[in-house]
């Protein structure tokens, strides 16, 4: 068990046709597009400084524009985690941008360590062994040395700083002169990165969900509380969320006193197989289960209905909503281990940790890096590593008012040395607020105009918000009498 610090959406594993590990790109497919885009490859250094040592191969795929008029220009889409495959995540990223596609190529690259770039993959217990399992039992420890024992790379050349080097490789191989770029999440430092390294090679940037780079992303701890307490208090506001729901707040705290005691253990049936099985729930898959809940506003709009569940002892429902997130984030843990351990973990503070420690997510996330980090045993970056970003190149910072990971303080600490930025904050978006709102239709304008100025955040006001369901699938309340002139069965609820 590696101890996770972010996520962001997974789509489909890609299907590869006429491609090799050369450095040449070839016709292909990628799953869940029916386009035929170009797949390749470029051999780069493990280690910069033995360039005549062991080289890996770096991935890529170009979905290319309906109408080139910009044959030099790309948007370069980084996918976050970290620990994410920018290639899986084509189908969302081709959707986002399908305005920016209609005259400029979209790139995606596999990150070292991720997706088909050397991935550096730690195995676990799927779905019905996750079920089951007592986490508070794992040794994180001994999970890490595992994992890192059965890892064939030297897993102190997978940072951030190293990856960049191998981006640019990429952009020049293609020979694109200019890129566009966009990161959501973790995806947004490297592209801050981008800025400060490489600043000739960007016409633009977007960071969406945004990780400045004065923040650890231990700080995450902060932001899942924040985000759970506008759960609680969008309930509260909401009058049948209120109705339905009157002791949300005592529920959970219900719920979550009772497993820190101790696990509730029951008999379930596999929601795959449909077989019996035990279903131990501990503290640490209902605060997990809730959490990851709150990054997809559809799937937050159950939560209330599985915490009022489980402080009646009915576990089924949160146990769904584990089911949709176990596994879902798609993070290869070693290059997840590589990154938080050497940029995020060894600059938290002790005062950072007084305040970490106050909550249960920051607590427990730091307890998890505190036992594997000194195993992964990867030396820290440089102290300037966390100086704020200062450029002039025409950017976009988005923010969700809602989000669980990177809350709009964050986009504002990344703007300190933006001098030619705008921050817009989506009021009703969690994380990515260009998948969940018209942001990316502002990214569009972006890469088209290559300014800010006329940039409005008008749009993202619009109110998108979703009721939250009132029991497993209706999410306005069902009347008590029935009119006779309409049969019962057609009257009730709506169903999304």
């Amino acid at each position: 068990m590696i101890p996770a610090a972010a996520g962001l959406l997974l789509f489909s594993q890609p299907t590869w046709a006429n491609t090799d590990n050369t450095s040449t790109a070839e016709s292909c497919y990628v799953e869940g597009l029916s386009d035929r885009l170009r797949c390749g490859s470029v051999s780069v250094p493990e280690n910069y400084n033995l360039p005549d040592g062991k080289q890996i191969q770096v991935h890529y795929v170009i979905l290319p524009a309906i109408k080139p008029s910009f044959p030099s220009e790309a948007l370069l889409a980084i996918a976050g985690g970290p620990g994410q495959s920018a290639i899986e995540n084509a189908p969302g990223f081709d959707k986002i941008f399908s305005k920016v596609r209609q005259h400029r190529d979209i790139l995606l690259i596999d990150q070292r360590g991720t997706g088909q770039s050397n991935l550096l993959e730690c195995t676990g217990e799927g779905f019905e062994g996750a079920l089951s399992i007592n986490d508070s039992d794992v040794d994180i420890g001994a999970e890490s040395q595992a994992c890192l024992d059965g890892i064939d790379a030297d897993v102190t050349q997978y940072g951030s700083n190293t990856a960049l080097k191998d981006f640019e490789a990429v952009r020049e191989h293609i020979g694109y002169q200019k890129l566009h770029l966009y990161g959501i999440s973790y995806g947004s430092r490297m592209a801050q990165l981008y800025m400060r390294q490489y600043p000739q090679a960007l016409s633009t940037v977007t960071i969406d969900g945004v990780v400045p780079m004065q923040q650890s992303v231990l700080h995450i701890g902060d932001a899942i509380s924040r985000a759970l307490d506008l759960l609680l208090q969008d309930c509260q506001n909401n009058t049948l969320c209120q109705q339905q729901f009157p002791q949300l707040a005592a529920d959970f705290a219900q719920v979550n006193d009772r497993l820190s005691q101790g696990p509730a253990i029951s008999q379930t049936r596999d929601p795959l197989t449909s077989e019996p099985t035990q279903l131990t729930m501990t503290q640490a898959k209902f605060m997990g289960a809730v959490r990851m809940a709150l990054y997809m506003p559809n799937v937050r709009a159950l939560i209330p209905h599985a915490i009022n569940q489980a402080a009646q002892d009915n576990f089924q429902p949160i146990m769904g909503l584990y089911a949709l997130t176990i596994n879902s984030t798609g993070i290869a843990a070693g290059m997840h281990a590589a990154v938080v351990c050497g940029e995020d973990w060894q600059r938290f503070s002790s005062e950072e940790r007084q305040q970490a420690e106050q909550g249960y997510f920051g607590r427990e996330m730091l307890k998890g890096f505190d036992q594997s980090c000194p195993i992964w045993n990867i030396p820290a970056v440089d102290s300037d590593f966390s100086a704020p970003i200062d450029s002039a190149i025409p950017t976009l910072v988005l923010s969700g008012e809602l989000d669980p990971a990177t809350p709009p303080s964050w986009g504002e600490m990344a703007m300190e040395k933006l001098s030619n930025a705008k921050h817009f904050v989506a009021p009703y978006a969690t994380h990515g607020v260009a998948y969940q709102s018209c942001g990316n239709d502002l990214i569009a304008q972006l890469v088209s105009q290559g300014k800010v100025d006329e940039l409005s955040d008008e749009c993202l006001n619009k109110d998108v918000r979703r009721n939250f369901y009132l029991n497993a699938s209706t999410v306005e309340a069902i009347p008590q009498k029935t009119d006779d002139s309409v049969p019962a069965s057609a009257q009730g609820a709506d169903h999304d």
